[in-house]
């Protein structure tokens, strides 16, 4: 089926197979259509259908909420009965000749641990080789569970055969139920991607800082290990907030200690309980690390006071901790341009 797409400054053609969503079938053709999650929350998506027919995979979307006409639709969710013809109201530009280009595909579980009683970490091997761009997501779709979910890569390789992902247990999430409650290791699993524009490139030439909550320390660590695979800090600053309730609810402490000896004094790490202060074992058990209590955005607050010059930052986490992040950010006058973040959680 034919999909044409009327943007504001210009119109796309393309084709999609029967069940393929618009938007990826879109993505997969190098055509920059807009998005935000890719998975039905955030309404990014949105198009208005001039023509044609339609079939909507979730009508219950969370997304939907943000259509006001009988005629628009979510991109990410819906796929074409017929030909059909499409307005966003955005510009769309290509994708650079550069970037990673999304595509569907299939993996395998080869490993699943616990971190935390509630924090899963795993590995999806993959049937083919893929890159992708430190700081980016996967959408993942599970057998028998409705809907895609968006996972940050921990790793980061550009000719990648695996994926590394860390995901948070939600009461009652049906992702959740099924990876904490099933033995997954060996399942096959549906993949689309790499997604996502808070990418970090060592040609960034500033320095960096993470603030995240739980498991959105995923991409940081894609970030801080394409960083140290490029000896980056050996010129830039590298500042990162990983925050978390309790101690007993952190993770990857081990890494970010290897980091440290690996990156040196350039790299700084702190981990912010927000319900404790750190006992004296972490002092002892990670020296190279610092720990402070509070709110991550307002422990990176109190730490980079005066040091947000040349600054590129990330954020990422659970959607009230990124929005009080920014403001943190924004009252230290920094600018938009340097904040980074992608709203799929």
């Amino acid at each position: 089926m034919k999909i044409q797409v009327n943007a504001r400054n210009r119109a796309y053609q393309f084709e999609t197979t029967e069940g393929e969503k618009i938007l990826y079938a879109g993505l997969s053709e190098a055509i920059g259509l807009p998005y935000e999650c890719a998975s039905g929350t955030c309404g990014t998506c949105k198009a208005r259908l001039v023509s044609g027919e339609v079939i909507d995979g979730w009508p219950e979307a969370p997304g939907r909420k943000y259509l006001k006409d009988d005629d628009e639709f979510l991109m990410c969710q819906c796929a074409a009965k017929t030909d059909v013809s499409i307005e966003v109201a955005s510009f769309v530009q290509p994708i650079e000749a550069d970037v990673c280009v999304p595509a569907a595909m299939k993996g395998v579980i080869s490993s699943a641990r616990l971190l935390t009683p509630d924090v899963i970490h795993l590995q999806v091997r993959l049937n083919q080789p893929m890159e992708f761009d430190a700081g980016q997501f996967m959408l993942v779709q599970a057998p028998g569970v409705a809907g895609y979910r968006g996972w940050s890569m921990v790793n980061h390789q550009r000719e990648a055969e695996s994926l590394e992902f860390i995901v948070k247990k939600k009461p009652g999430g049906g992702i959740s139920e099924w990876l904490f409650n099933t033995d997954c290791e060996g399942v096959e699993v549906d993949l689309f991607g790499p997604l996502g524009q808070a990418t970090f490139y060592p040609s960034l030439a500033k320095n960096v800082l993470c603030i995240a909550g739980g498991s959105g320390i995923a991409g940081m660590l894609s970030i801080l290990s394409r960083a140290a695979q490029n000896d980056y800090f050996s010129q830039y600053k590298g500042d990162v907030f990983f925050g978390v309730q309790t101690l007993k609810d952190a993770f990857f402490l081990d890494e970010f200690s290897k980091l440290r000896t690996l990156c040196g004094d350039n790299l700084n790490v702190v981990i912010a309980l927000s319900k404790e202060e750190a006992p004296a074992s972490a002092l002892n058990d990670h020296p190279q690390l610092k720990f402070d209590t509070g709110y991550v955005h307002d422990v990176a607050g109190r730490h980079m006071q005066g040091g947000y010059q040349n600054v590129r930052a990330y954020l990422a986490g659970p959607p009230p901790m990124v929005d009080a992040a920014i403001r943190v950010l924004l009252q230290a006058r920094m600018t938009t341009d340097n904040i980074c973040y992608d709203k799929f959680s």
